[in-house]
């Protein structure tokens, strides 16, 4: 059920016309958006690495090679092996793109940038970076970050999918 519900929640990420479909301009859109908050030209090697492995990504996805992913194909790939062999490299990628000194951090403003540039909630942005900064020292590190994307998409317990429930269930309470 929990990860049902966290599939659902990327699945609308990804699918941002709203259609129930996931094309191949939408998924590889994520690139060019976090490549423009970044501030980053499109031949940046870093660019091209997460384009690269974007198109890696949606090859995968899109087993069937028919230009779309609906939620029940997205939901029968999507895991913890899915994550690793093929998520985990694009979402390093996108990281990268917006940790602007190359530390393999990010702070707040950063991190904004990257989960905004990405469609997820804004509400929910601050809560996710205070779960994933436990050590408090201002910064969310690349590795903690893909642990809890991981974990999220697998159904496990994950600091940023707290974050993200907690929020819906708010705003469900609050009648937005």
């Amino acid at each position: 059920m929990k990860e049902t519900a966290a599939k659902r929640l990327v699945f609308a990420m990804l699918d941002t016309d709203g259609d129930g479909v996931i094309s191949k301009d939408e998924y590889a859109a994520r690139a060019d958006r976090v490549a423009r908050v970044s501030g980053r030209s499109e031949d940046d090697p870093l660019v091209v690495t997460a384009r690269t492995a974007g198109a890696r990504a949606w090859a995968a996805m899109d087993a069937d090679g028919d230009g779309g992913v609906t939620f029940e194909e997205y939901a029968a790939w999507a895991g913890a092996e899915a994550f690793d062999t093929v998520c985990e490299p694009v979402l390093s990628a996108l990281f990268d793109l917006v940790d602007a000194d190359g530390d393999g951090a990010l702070d707040l403003p950063e991190f904004t940038a990257l989960r905004t540039a990405l469609g997820n909630p804004v509400s929910n942005i601050e809560s996710a970076f205070v779960a994933l900064d436990g050590d408090g020292d201002g910064l969310v590190r690349r590795d903690d970050y893909l642990a809890s994307v991981r974990a999220h998409v697998s159904g496990e317990d994950s600091p940023m999918g707290e974050a993200l429930y907690s929020i819906d269930k708010a705003e469900a309470a609050g009648g937005r």
